[in-house]
């Protein structure tokens, strides 16, 4: 069993930047990819961006040049920086973990990121 605690969210104003953390407890070896996925009210969950142990990185259209991921496997921590944000990028976001034994996914509780106008 995984689990992730999100950290970070928050209101910002267009243009800011936030730093989302999360940070994996319990059978964290079994940790293959790890990333972030957003929900904004009214549409489906999706992909932000996901790294896996090896260091490659998938990141969506919308968030390129702007979102970073990066991994601390001492930490056990995944960041998100989040740059040049826009009203479009509110959304609650869920840390993700995937492990490839079991094909398990985890989620976190979730952290809301407002940004405003």
């Amino acid at each position: 069993q995984v689990h992730l605690v999100e950290s970070g969210g928050g209101l910002v104003q267009a243009g800011g930047s936030l730093r989302l953390s999360c940070a994996a407890s319990g059978s964290i070896f079994s940790i293959n990819d790890m990333g972030w996925y957003r929900q904004a009210p009214g549409k489906q969950r999706e992909l932000v961006t996901s790294i896996t142990n090896g260091g490659y990185i998938n990141i969506g259209d919308s968030v390129k040049g702007r979102f970073t991921i990066s991994r601390d496997n001492v930490k056990n921590t995944v960041y998100l920086q989040m740059n040049s944000l826009k009203p479009e990028d509110t959304a609650v976001y869920y840390c993700h973990a995937w492990a490839l034994l079991g094909n398990y996914d985890y989620w976190g509780q979730g952290t809301q990121v407002t940004v405003s106008s």
